[in-house]
């Protein structure tokens, strides 16, 4: 059973988001995401400055098993990189939401339509 913290706001496509004290949002992919991709093995990250419109591609994961779009859960602006993924991958699989993290996006407008975490294990049950 996968791990579904209470906590975080998540999409369909498995992506958790978490909004921090100064605004900014923390995303990342989930521990079901994580689990289904197998051993992560690169994560090609966006650039800081880079602008997202909800649901568009903003990276990839790459596992021993496939590649897998990583989409930006709202709209905004990436402030900053989890860059410690470039040389540890594999802390997407060992702490998908502590230190497997992705990017923090400057949301553009209010952060709505996405799950909660009760609805998002319905989604994956």
């Amino acid at each position: 059973m996968s791990l579904v913290p209470d906590n975080l706001n998540y999409t369909v496509e498995h992506e958790w988001l978490k909004v921090q004290e100064d605004g900014q949002a923390r995303v990342g992919i989930t521990d079901y995401a994580q689990d289904s991709l197998s051993d992560v093995v690169f994560v090609e990250l966006p650039e800081v400055g880079e602008q997202f419109t909800r649901g568009d591609v903003m990276a990839v994961a790459e596992s021993v098993k496939a590649a897998s779009d990583i989409y930006a859960p709202i709209s905004g602006k990436i402030v900053s990189i989890n860059e410690k993924l470039e040389e540890s991958p594999e802390l997407v699989n060992e702490s998908p939401y502590e230190f497997g993290w992705m990017v923090l996006i400057e949301p553009e407008g209010e952060v709505n339509g996405l799950l909660d975490a009760a609805s998002y294990r319905e989604s994956i049950d």
